[in-house]
């Protein structure tokens, strides 16, 4: 049965997201009923992709995520009841387009809460968290971070079955590129002494807990290993063979990224420089070759 159309409206960010964009929007048609695309300048074919299926799209120079988030929620002139964030490589199984309708038709609650559920080298991993995705509109901010954003919905929170399927790269080398730079911009906040995505508390909600963690993780005696055996056994990782243990060891290589990365911006009283990635145009001040 296909899932009925909802009243909500999908907001994605993007940048060089055109390997996604099409097996998102075609996940999204039939059942959003707006989607918007906010562009941080794209070199590839994300917006004309995203324009040739409809969606609203504006760009916006990229400062943080949850920068770019408030500028969306805030900004684009969203109709719909209900919005919904979502990333360019995450599908919403049809059990969740369901539970989502029937959810907000019934309206007993600010904010919907869903799993989610990792896939890894095209393999799904037994690895799910639960993530606030939908309120109504209006209803809601983001952290003001640079990454790891956490809406904040005024209201009350309802869970509902069914799963985001998170296919975090279309292959190894694009998720190492990708952790690299989501590192660099964690060991950057983490000097500036930007806060965390929640108040880190011990005792208290799941999230304030893993902030805990996140601001003394440095201090861990044996944190890698530590950390691997969380991933691999206590999250269940290895029920997905090789391919579980390999995300639960590169796992903790982000995490050493982001410590050494801090590091050495304090060592050397400098952040990492910009770099230009691939060629660039022409010169015309010089002789150009076949």
């Amino acid at each position: 049965m296909t899932p009925e159309r909802a009243p909500v409206a999908v907001v994605l960010l993007a940048l060089n997201e055109a390997h996604n964009m099409e097996a998102v929007l075609r996940n999204l048609d039939g059942w959003a009923q707006e989607v918007f695309l906010v562009d941080s300048f794209s070199r590839d074919e994300t917006v004309e992709i995203a324009l040739r299926h409809g969606v609203h799209v504006v760009q916006r120079a990229f400062r943080g995520f949850g920068d770019q988030w408030n500028f969306a929620l805030r900004e684009l002139p969203i109709r719909a009841p209900w919005t919904m964030k979502l990333d360019p490589d995450e599908r919403l199984s049809d059990n969740l387009k369901r539970n989502i309708a029937s959810a907000v038709r019934v309206g007993d609650a600010d904010g919907i809460s869903m799993s989610r559920r990792l896939w890894f080298m095209s393999r799904p991993l037994p690895v799910r968290q639960t993530l606030v995705r939908v309120w109504r509109t209006g209803k809601c901010r983001f952290t003001d971070v640079k990454v790891n954003e956490y809406p904040v919905v005024d209201g009350t929170i309802r869970h509902v079955d069914g799963d985001i399927e998170h296919h975090d790269s279309p292959d190894l080398d694009h998720w190492m590129d990708k952790q690299n730079r989501y590192s660099t911009a964690e060991a950057i906040g983490a000097s500036a002494g930007m806060p965390l995505a929640a108040e880190p508390r011990v005792l208290g909600t799941a999230l304030e807990r893993r902030m805990w963690v996140k601001k003394h993780f440095h201090g861990i005696p044996f944190r890698y290993l530590g950390l691997f055996l969380h991933h691999y056994l206590l999250q269940g990782a290895w029920r997905a063979g090789w391919v579980g243990y390999a995300w639960s060891r590169l796992r903790c290589d982000v995490y050493r990224m982001a410590e050494y990365k801090l590091r050495e911006i304090r060592l050397t009283g400098r952040l990492p420089l910009k770099r230009s990635i691939g060629p660039g145009q022409p010169d015309p001040r010089v002789p150009q070759y076949d």
